[in-house]
């Protein structure tokens, strides 16, 4: 990294939670490798859950991480997160760049640039019926949020209107910013390591999906697609969907359990083609698919729509329904989509284009 202008910048990062790992995580790990010197302040802090490299990193939490079990039940304690947030002061900053999909764009500033890298609107204030059903909590949690949410909304809109810049993932985010916040932002893709993939020779005769099992993740429709069409159907991953995908499979679907880093890559470009067939604000797998060389069937919606280039690499179905799916996949021809292209666009979204329009945009908004 050369050392210009931007290298005398104090700048802080700031990220929600650190108990999960998931596609939030891997943003923020590219974001401590280009600011090593940074400090990442996060609300809580799970070390035997996190990466042991965390353990090096510089990590602040707020005064909510002593709460009892809040590592593992963090949703008791949503009410909490806005007045842990709100009370932390970065204003001796040059720079604050926030990772967020929760609360941690409301931080006090003072005269720092607020640079927001909008993972997502907060997703149980805007849209709090998906969010009760995607991460499976029950009636109940419903019943204590719902009250809650109208004072929800303005705080996170009064947050919002603090921060400097917004930077959106997709097209699909850039307009719920618009929507919930009234704010305009850029369009910075989130990183995806294109050089583990290749394109492989001839690939074979089934379909793929990797995800975990969850049920907003719209599984349940592949697997009734394959079982209608009797198409062979490759699933990896885990996750709490499993028996009842299991139930549903037909003698045309496999599951793989989970699959490790190192054989993804073969698995992927052997595949005749990809499927992701949930809503997502970004979607990583269809990227790497294609940069194995593969084409993607995915539901037309969320970030698939600026990954998944129709009749280029891959098709989209229109309606999250089995029919739907079953409609393209019956008149899907794998070979009529050139795997050249699809590994060039995949490049698009490569980590290291990633890096240079972050650093190139903090320069841009602090010159």
């Amino acid at each position: 990294m050369h050392h210009g202008e931007g290298a005398y910048l104090k700048l802080a990062l700031v990220h929600d939670w650190l108990n999960q790992i998931g596609g939030a995580e891997d943003v923020l790990t590219v974001l401590h490798n280009l600011y090593p010197q940074s400090p990442i302040y996060t609300s809580i802090y799970a070390p035997e859950i996190m990466p042991e490299a965390y353990k090096a990193w510089d990590i602040h939490t707020l005064w909510i991480d002593r709460l009892p079990k809040i590592h593992q039940h963090h949703q008791p304690y949503l009410p909490f997160y806005p007045l842990a947030w709100g009370g932390l002061d970065l204003s001796h900053y040059d720079v604050i760049l926030s990772n967020k999909s929760g609360f941690c764009h409301g931080v006090k500033k003072g005269q720092a640039v607020h640079i927001c890298y909008c993972l997502a609107p907060t997703r149980y204030v805007w849209q709090l019926d998906s969010y009760i059903a995607r991460e499976g909590l029950g009636k109940l949690a419903g019943l204590a949020l719902r009250p809650l949410v109208a004072w929800l909304k303005r705080w996170d809109y009064a947050a919002a209107q603090r921060v400097d810049h917004f930077i959106a993932i997709s097209s699909e985010i850039q307009e719920r910013i618009q929507r919930y916040y009234n704010r305009d932002s850029v369009i910075i893709y989130p990183p995806v390591d294109i050089d583990r993939f290749n394109i492989q020779a001839e690939p074979e005769d089934y379909y793929l999906i990797v995800s975990r099992l969850i049920p907003y993740k719209r599984i349940d429709l592949a697997v009734q697609a394959a079982n209608r069409l009797k198409l062979p159907l490759k699933i990896g991953g885990k996750g709490r969907d499993l028996e009842r995908l299991k139930a549903m499979a037909g003698p045309t679907v496999e599951f793989l359990g989970y699959v490790p880093d190192d054989e993804l890559p073969a698995l992927m470009a052997r595949a005749k083609a990809f499927i992701f067939p949930g809503l997502e604000d970004f979607g990583i797998t269809p990227v790497q698919a294609q940069a194995a060389g593969r084409p993607v069937i995915a539901y037309g919606g969320g970030g698939a729509l600026d990954t998944v280039i129709p009749g280029k690499s891959g098709e989209h179905f229109h309606d999250l329904t089995v029919e739907s799916l079953m409609t393209v996949m019956a008149n899907f021809d794998a070979d009529q989509y050139d795997p050249v292209w699809m590994r060039q666009h995949a490049a698009k979204f490569d980590k290291r284009v990633f890096e240079a329009e972050i650093q190139a945009f903090i320069a841009k908004v602090t010159a």
